[in-house]
């Protein structure tokens, strides 16, 4: 794919990669992804933005034959599917200056071995004239790694935000025009990669406040020409209250805990609250992250393995510390054969997590009308707690 004209002088390059299934070796892509780099071109000078993955080097490479000069490479991320191609376009424009945050050199030296001597350091709010064309280099630390910026072409309003705003998603459509695709696509990837940063996202989303931004054109995923709708979906992600939803993750082994599970969801239904199940054996990770964003609860479900939970369990409560969701309130139920400490052990798994533990149900072997009754016990404390939030 040839490089395709954004506005005057600013030009779409990079690769859609329309087969790649993982990313990181951990996060399901099930739409592929894309790598965007851009062009910008001034009067006096010409600028690449990012780059792209190695393993789509010769397409990026090919669209620079139609660019006889570049001055300078900004490298907002260090994350080596958008700076790992720099090297390579450094060999071929030697004069080019590698634009970096002052976080960013060392990252970029570490993980590229490139000379100091290729770097210019920017601080943040420095500008770099083009010719007609001016660029504001904003820091964004944290979003989602400490040497994170973004990019402001003042002229033309354009913010260039790498992975903040970005979605994991493989289209020929340059601008977003499906908004419920985009939505899904976007909140994925906020839950996969910014949840674990809501409290930086939101400071960074105030820092970009007083900008006029006509376009967000980030490095994964379509530009998005009507920018309010990107910024209050991140404003609604990392700001508001979890929904009056309960998030189940769960593993069964012989069914008795895919029983609990059911009664549990019946009863929390049957209260007004709202259940997403994830049988984990066979659930997208990232389904189960975009659920995280917005619950309120979350209950695990495992049978006892060699006296603690399936690793299945222990994997998503691991996530889930990771991912940082602001739920407020969590729960254990589960089966075992003849003595269990996956509670004791799922509940070490989660210190990150502020949430009220609610209590667990174990029950031995098949659940029995005493099991049934504590889940019982179980939703009526949850829906109680999502009416106290206001959620319910």
């Amino acid at each position: 794919m040839k490089l395709r004209k954004i506005v005057d002088g600013v030009l779409l390059g990079g690769a859609l990669d329309w087969n790649r299934r993982l990313f990181d070796s951990l996060i399901p892509l099930p739409d592929g992804t894309s790598y965007n780099a851009y062009v910008i071109s001034g009067s006096e000078k010409t600028v690449l933005l990012d780059a792209v993955d190695p393993k789509v080097a010769d397409t990026l490479m090919a669209q620079l034959d139609e660019v006889p000069k570049i001055d300078y490479v900004v490298a907002h991320h260090g994350e080596q599917d958008h700076s790992g191609v720099i090297p390579m376009v450094i060999d071929r424009y030697p004069e080019a200056k590698v634009v970096v945050s002052s976080k960013g050199k060392p990252i970029l030296m570490d993980h590229l071995s490139l000379n100091e001597d290729k770097f210019l350091v920017v601080e943040d709010g420095q500008e770099i004239a083009l010719g007609g064309k001016t660029l504001k280099f904003i820091y964004t630390p944290w979003v989602h790694w400490p040497e994170t910026m973004v990019t402001y072409l003042k002229e033309d309003r354009i913010l260039f935000s790498c992975d903040f705003f970005a979605s994991h998603l493989a289209t020929t459509e340059m601008f977003v025009r499906d908004e419920p695709q985009a939505y899904k696509a976007a909140k994925r990837f906020f839950a996969e990669i910014m949840m674990p940063f809501r409290p930086v996202v939101a400071k960074n989303l105030d820092k970009l406040e007083p900008y006029a931004i006509d376009m967000i054109a980030p490095s994964h995923g379509q530009i998005y020409d009507n920018p309010a709708f990107i910024v209050d979906a991140y404003r609604k992600w990392v700001g508001s209250e979890p929904h009056n939803l309960v998030c189940i993750p769960y593993v069964t082994m012989h069914g008795s805990t895919h029983i609990m599970v059911e009664h549990l969801t019946d009863q929390l239904v049957s209260r007004g609250v709202v259940v997403e199940q994830f049988d984990l054996p066979v659930t997208d990770i990232g389904d189960l992250a975009v659920s995280l964003v917005d619950a309120a609860t979350i209950v695990v479900g495992t049978p006892t393995v060699l006296v603690g939970p399936h690793p299945h369990a222990a994997y998503a409560a691991v996530l889930a510390n990771a991912l940082k969701p602001k739920a407020k309130f969590a729960a254990i139920i589960g089966s075992y054969g003849w003595g269990s400490k996956a509670v004791e052990t799922i509940q070490s798994l989660i210190p990150n997590l502020k949430v009220e533990v609610l209590g667990a149900v174990l029950t031995k072997g098949h659940p029995k009308a005493d099991a049934l009754a504590e889940l019982d016990k179980l939703a009526e404390a949850i829906a109680q707690k999502h009416r106290e939030l206001g959620v319910l």
